[in-house]
């Protein structure tokens, strides 16, 4: 049952008008980003001044001032006033997650959301109205080829790799860790991007070969932009819907069920169960809704991007678990990490 409110939440909505106002929220993080403020505040030896920063960054001081002061009031820059004029400076967590050269940085994930995923998020209510994505309206681009529409062009795919990229930095770990994975001794990622996902595989499963499947066009950009001089995983081109998939002990489907209806993954699922090897396995990675539909509030969130940008949705682990059996897979296993994304292991 729905908490009650105080009737003092009742006289004036607070909570409501915090809500109301996040995408506000969002759109000065994403624009600081943007700008590049938290890389010049990271390799800054000082604080700076407003009319420093403008000077810098090539905006307007009266701009880039009200910005700064809102990421003060939200923590994400500090502030220290001497003499009536206001210094800024980076904060633990900007240095951490904002600037584009921490190993942890979400820039890319922040770039994707602002340029792509906002423009999309305009269109909500005929998202709602029609029940499809919005890639159409907002691109140009036939509502059916969602990939077509996510690769558009170059520099969109970079963005795209860059925001997976961004996802499996700080979630990947904990993938990769929920389940003990040592016997599985070659892995594939199906439709592994950047190979971000299988770098943590690699690096957590030494004695286990790691490769990349994904689509040519991917794999050389992946190979072009995203390469590590350490890299232990390999690349293969292919189309896992409609080629062939190479047999392994273990398959990897991060962040790919959801994008499809479900007749699709059922045919993917049972296509990988044929390929896969004898006691081997697939290991799903999604955001998992709760049972009985209250959350968490950030799935809830994503199942309602899948519907302005692919075909897709958000599911709860019985619509996994029945998908799976369905396909050939036995003794499902479920693992809520505590973060964006969570694990489900099921065995041939």
């Amino acid at each position: 049952m729905a908490e009650h409110l105080s009737q003092s939440e009742l006289d004036y909505p607070f909570k409501l008008l915090e809500y109301l106002n996040g995408f506000r929220i969002s759109k000065a993080i994403f624009s600081a980003c943007e700008l590049g403020l938290f890389d010049l505040l990271l390799q800054s030896q000082k604080s700076l001044n407003a009319a420093e920063v403008a000077q810098k960054l090539g905006t307007s001081e009266d701009g880039i001032e009200r910005l700064l002061d809102v990421l003060v009031a939200i923590e994400i820059v500090d502030v220290e006033v001497v003499h009536g004029t206001a210094h800024y400076s980076s904060t633990d967590v900007a240095n951490l997650y904002l600037a584009k050269t921490s190993p942890k940085s979400l820039h890319d994930l922040i770039i994707y959301n602002s340029q792509t995923i906002y423009p999309l998020w305009n269109n909500l209510v005929d998202a709602v109205r029609d029940g499809k994505n919005q890639n159409e309206k907002t691109f140009g681009l036939p509502s059916e080829e969602i990939f077509s529409a996510i690769y558009r062009s170059e520099e969109e795919m970079l963005k795209f790799m860059g925001l997976m990229n961004s996802t499996w930095a700080i979630d990947g770990h904990d993938i990769v860790t929920a389940f003990d994975l040592s016997r599985f001794k070659s892995i594939i990622d199906l439709g592994g991007c950047s190979g971000a996902l299988a770098r943590e595989l690699a690096k957590e499963y030494p004695s286990s070969t790691v490769t990349v499947l994904d689509l040519p066009a991917v794999v050389q950009t992946a190979q072009q932009h995203f390469a590590q001089q350490d890299d232990t995983i390999a690349f293969q081109e292919g189309d896992f819907f409609e080629g062939e998939i190479p047999p392994a002990d273990l398959y990897i489907l991060a962040r790919i069920i959801h994008d499809w209806k479900e007749e699709k993954n059922l045919k993917l699922l049972r296509k990988i169960h044929t390929a896969c090897h004898p006691g081997g396995g697939v290991l799903i990675a999604e955001a998992l809704l709760f049972e009985n539909r209250r959350g968490p509030t950030t799935v809830q969130m994503f199942s309602l991007n899948m519907l302005v940008q692919t075909e897709g949705k958000e599911h709860p682990p019985s619509h996994y678990t029945r998908l799976l059996t369905d396909a050939g897979f036995r003794d499902v296993q479920v693992c809520r990490t505590g973060k964006s994304y969570d694990a489900i292991l099921a065995l041939k």
